[in-house]
């Protein structure tokens, strides 16, 4: 067997089949180009969105590429605007989180913020955990998301960030980050 030196990708599957594999996925990237979603279909994504408080072009990539609806939302202490002596979220920001249907509202908190501090001043959120620390490995940030993903799938969680956490979507297999500006519309 030869080796190839750092860069290469040792060129292309020659295996037998690969033609066929080839085909077949360029077929079906086409169909999926073409295909149309029944109106049904549509008004019942519109109304979801909607429950989830997402614009409908948002809830469509997230489901397309997560492959799933969303069940929870994993909220950064950041997106939320929270900080040392400033506990609570805003107003208008509490309104939109109570607004979210059937899915959970989990927020991820930075140090010096605890979990008890957060989850006592804001009942709009169903749960609060430690958040993963900045530039740790990613299994010690799989293993912080794990315990805040509890049972939920990790593809049905979105992150709500600042971009500072839209690592966790790579690190915890989740479904996919939204930046904050985007979700809350600040």
């Amino acid at each position: 067997m030869t080796t190839h030196g750092i860069g290469h990708n040792n060129g292309p599957a020659m295996d037998a089949g690969r033609s066929w594999r080839v085909h077949a996925w360029r077929r079906a990237k086409a169909n999926m180009s073409s295909a149309r979603l029944n109106p049904a279909t549509v008004k019942r994504h519109v109304a979801r969105a909607k429950e989830l408080g997402l614009s409908y072009r948002d809830y469509a990539m997230i489901q397309a590429s997560a492959g799933r609806d969303v069940c929870g939302f994993l909220f950064s202490s950041n997106a939320l605007d929270l900080a040392f002596g400033r506990h609570r979220v805003s107003q208008p920001t509490a309104e939109k989180l109570e607004a979210i249907r059937h899915a959970l509202r989990i927020a991820l908190v930075h140090a010096p913020l605890t979990p008890d501090q957060v989850a006592e001043a804001n009942a709009a959120l169903d749960s609060v955990h430690r958040a993963p620390r900045f530039l740790t490995s990613f299994p010690q940030m799989r293993e912080v998301l794990a315990e805040a993903q509890g049972r939920l799938p990790a593809s049905g969680l979105v992150v709500v960030g600042t971009g500072l956490e839209s690592e966790w979507v790579a690190a915890g297999r989740l479904g996919a980050f939204l930046p904050a500006e985007a979700y809350f519309g600040t």
